[in-house]
C-alpha cells in the first residue's frame, strides 16, 4: 500500500493541475499562452500526419506508376487508366459498405459538422479511415484532391490532442482550427492562406485571440514539411505582367465567367448527390470510377489532382480547344466523384478547373485583343477566382494567390477576379459555399448566428458563480444558520445520484424563512423553534431544478442544455475521474445573456 501513495499523490497533483488549466483556458485571454503552446504541438502533429500521407502515396505509387510519379497517369495505357479508376472505386465502396455509417463520415464537411454539432470532437476511427481512403482514391486516379483529407487529418490531430490534454471545448475549437490551418499550409506551402482558410471556411469566425495558436500551428507545420520536401510551392508560377489598366474590365469579365463555372460545378455535384444518395455506396463509388475512367481514356489529365497539368496550363502548353475540353471534363469527373461519395477533397480539382477555365478565357480573348496578358496569367487568376467562388472564401483565395505568386502585382487583378466570381456565384445563382450545400443535402445546417459564435468562445468556468454551498435536504436550524454565515447566494441540494440533477434555491429565501416573524393574520406563519429540523426541499422558496454541465463545456452548450431541459440554472461539475462528482459553480441564464451582450 505504501508503494501506491507516491503514485496517488502524483496523480492527484496532475488532476489538480489539469483542473487549473481547464479553468484558465475557459477564458481564452487567460489561457492564451497555453493555447499557443498547444498550437505549436498541434502544428507539428498535423504536419507529421500530412507528411506521412504524402510519403505513403509516393511509396505505393513507386510500385506500379511509371517512374514512380503519383501524378503520372498519362504514362499508363487507356485500358489501365480505366481499370484503375473502376477497381479503385469498387475497393473504396466495399470498404465503406463494411463499416458503420457513422465511421464513414469524412472530409471538410465532416469537420464542419463536428464543430457545429459535437464541439469539435472528431473520432479517431474516422481519421484513420480518411487516411486510407484518401490514399486509395488519389492513387487510383479519381478526380479528387488531397487537401480535403489533409484538412480532416489536421483537424483530427488538433481534436485528439485536445482530448488527451482535457482542453475545454472552447479551446478544442481553436485547436481544430489550428489543425486545419496546419494542413492547408503544409499542403500548399502557404501558411497564411492556411490560417485564413481555417477561420473563413471551417471555423467561420475571426478572433484576435484565436489567431495566435492558429498562426503558430500553420507556421510549424509548413516549416516541418519544408524540411522534408523543400520550400517549393505546389505550383510553378511563371513570371507575368498586367499589360495595361485598360485590361481590368477584361479581368472582371473573366471573373463573371468563372462564377458561372463555379455555379455549374456546385449544381452538378448537388444533382449527382441527390440523384444517387439512396443507392448502395459500393455501387456509387464504382460508378464514379466508371465515369472518371471513361473520360481518362481520352483525357488522362483529369485523373488525380492534376497539379502537373495546371503547371503546363500556366506555361500555355495547351491550346484553346484543349483547355476547354479539360475544363468541362474536370467539372464532370469531380462532380461525379464528390457527388457519388468518393470521400476525398475538392479544393485541388477546383484549382484545376479555375486554371483551365481562365486559360480558355485568355486564349479566346487574345483572338480579338492580341495585346492582353498571356493565357497563363488568366489561368492564375482563374484558379484563385474558382476557389473563392466555390468555397465562398474570397480572402483565403486572395491570400493563397499572393503566397503562390510571391508578388504584390497580382493583388489588384486578383481582387477583381475573385470578388466578381464569388459575387456572380452567390448573387446571380444563389449558391453559397459548396460545403454548406453538401451539409444541407445530409440534413444538416450551420448554427452559426452571431450569438452562437460569441457563446462558443467562452467556457462555463469563465462566468460561473462560485458563491454557493452544498447541503443535504434536511438540516437543523443551527446547520442552516451555519450555511448562511458563509454568505452564499445559492444553496444546492444534490439528487440521489449525486451527478445529474440538483435543486437550487436562493440563500435569501432560506434566510427569510429562518427569521420570519409571527403573522397575527395568518396563524400558519409562526417563528421557527431551535429544535425543529428543516426540509430545504419543502420550505417556501424559489427553488429551481438544475442539470449538470461539464466544466469543459462552452456557454453555447450550457444554453443548449437549458433550452432542452427547460431550466434557468446549471451546476458545473468536473469532466474527468473523481472530479465528475465535484461541483465548481453555478451558471444562470443571466450569466449567458450578459456574456453575449458583452
Amino acid at each position: 500500500m505504501n508503494d501506491l501513495r507516491p503514485l496517488q499523490f502524483i496523480r492527484q497533483g496532475y488532476e489538480r493541475f489539469l483542473e487549473a488549466q481547464q479553468l484558465r483556458m475557459s477564458s481564452n485571454v487567460d489561457g492564451l499562452a497555453l493555447l499557443a503552446v498547444l498550437g505549436l504541438l498541434c502544428g507539428l502533429l498535423a504536419g507529421a500526419v500530412i507528411i506521412a500521407l504524402r510519403l505513403t502515396m509516393e511509396l505505393v505509387a513507386d510500385q506500379y506508376m511509371p517512374g514512380g510519379n503519383v501524378e503520372g497517369f498519362e504514362n499508363l495505357s487507356p485500358r489501365a487508366r480505366f481499370l484503375l479508376c473502376v477497381v479503385g472505386g469498387l475497393v473504396i465502396g466495399l470498404i465503406l459498405r463494411a463499416l458503420k455509417p457513422k465511421s464513414t463520415s469524412m472530409g471538410v464537411v465532416h469537420v464542419i459538422e463536428r464543430l457545429e454539432y459535437h464541439q469539435g470532437h472528431l473520432p479517431f476511427k474516422n481519421a484513420v479511415l480518411q487516411f486510407i481512403i484518401a490514399a486509395l482514391a488519389l492513387l487510383s486516379g479519381h478526380s479528387v484532391g488531397r487537401e480535403g483529407p489533409s484538412v480532416h487529418l489536421g483537424a483530427a490531430s488538433g481534436s485528439i490532442l485536445a482530448r488527451i490534454l482535457r482542453v475545454p471545448n472552447n479551446g478544442v475549437r481553436i485547436l481544430v482550427a489550428s489543425g486545419v490551418a496546419a494542413a492547408i499550409g503544409a499542403a500548399f506551402n502557404t501558411p497564411l492562406a492556411g490560417v485564413i482558410f481555417a477561420m473563413e471556411v471551417v471555423l467561420m469566425d475571426y478572433t484576435v485571440i484565436g489567431f495566435t495558436p492558429v498562426i503558430i500551428a500553420a507556421v510549424s507545420a509548413t516549416s516541418l514539411t519544408r524540411i522534408v520536401f523543400g520550400d517549393a510551392t505546389a505550383f510553378a508560377i511563371p513570371a507575368f505582367e498586367l499589360t495595361a489598366v485598360s485590361e481590368i474590365p477584361v479581368i472582371a469579365l473573366m471573373g463573371v465567367m468563372i462564377g458561372c463555372l463555379s455555379a455549374l460545378f456546385i449544381q452538378m455535384t448537388l444533382f449527382t448527390t441527390s440523384l444517387f444518395m439512396h443507392q448502395s455506396i459500393w455501387l456509387r463509388t464504382t460508378l464514379a470510377g466508371v465515369i472518371t475512367g471513361s473520360i481518362a481514356m481520352y483525357l488522362p489529365e483529369v485523373m488525380g489532382t492534376g497539379y502537373d497539368t495546371v503547371n503546363h496550363i500556366f506555361l500555355a502548353q495547351f491550346g484553346l480547344v484543349a483547355v476547354l475540353l479539360l475544363t468541362l471534363a474536370k467539372i464532370v469527373a469531380t462532380a461525379s466523384a464528390i457527388g457519388l461519395g468518393i470521400p476525398a477533397g475538392l479544393i485541388g480539382p477546383t484549382l484545376f478547373m479555375g486554371a483551365a477555365g481562365g486559360a480558355a478565357f485568355g486564349w479566346a480573348t487574345s483572338l480579338w485583343m492580341p495585346d492582353i496578358a498571356s493565357p497563363g496569367f488568366y489561368a492564375i487568376l482563374g484558379m484563385a477566382a474558382m476557389m473563392g467562388a466555390t468555397l465562398q472564401a474570397p480572402l483565403a483565395a486572395l491570400i493563397a494567390l499572393l503566397e503562390l505568386t510571391g508578388t504584390q502585382a497580382v493583388i489588384l487583378p486578383g481582387m477583381i477576379a475573385v470578388v466578381m466570381a464569388a459575387l456572380i456565384t452567390r448573387a446571380l445563382f444563389g449558391k453559397s459555399s459548396i460545403y454548406r450545400h453538401l451539409m444541407l443535402v445530409r440534413g444538416l445546417d450551420f448554427r452559426n448566428s452571431p450569438m452562437s459564435k460569441a457563446l462558443r468562445r467562452i467556457g462555463v468556468a469563465k462566468v460561473m458563480e462560485r458563491n454557493f454551498v452544498e447541503s443535504s435536504a434536511v438540516v437543523s436550524r443551527a446547520a442552516a444558520e451555519s450555511l448562511l454565515q458563509r454568505e452564499p447566494r445559492w444553496i444546492l441540494l444534490r439528487s440521489a445520484d449525486r451527478k445529474r440533477t440538483a435543486s437550487i434555491l436562493p440563500a435569501s429565501d432560506l434566510a427569510s424563512f429562518l427569521y420570519q416573524e409571527a403573522d397575527p393574520d395568518n396563524p400558519t406563519v409562526q417563528p421557527l423553534e431551535d429544535e425543529d429540523d428543516l426540509d430545504l426541499s419543502r420550505i417556501p422558496a424559489l427553488r429551481q431544478e438544475a442539470s449538470a454541465v461539464s466544466i469543459v463545456a462552452t456557454l453555447y452548450e450550457a444554453d443548449e442544455k437549458m433550452r432542452a431541459r427547460d431550466c434557468q440554472l446549471l451546476f458545473v461539475t468536473g469532466a474527468h475521474g473523481a472530479a465528475r462528482h465535484k461541483i465548481y459553480g453555478v451558471v444562470t441564464r443571466e450569466h449567458i445573456d450578459n456574456s453575449y451582450r458583452l
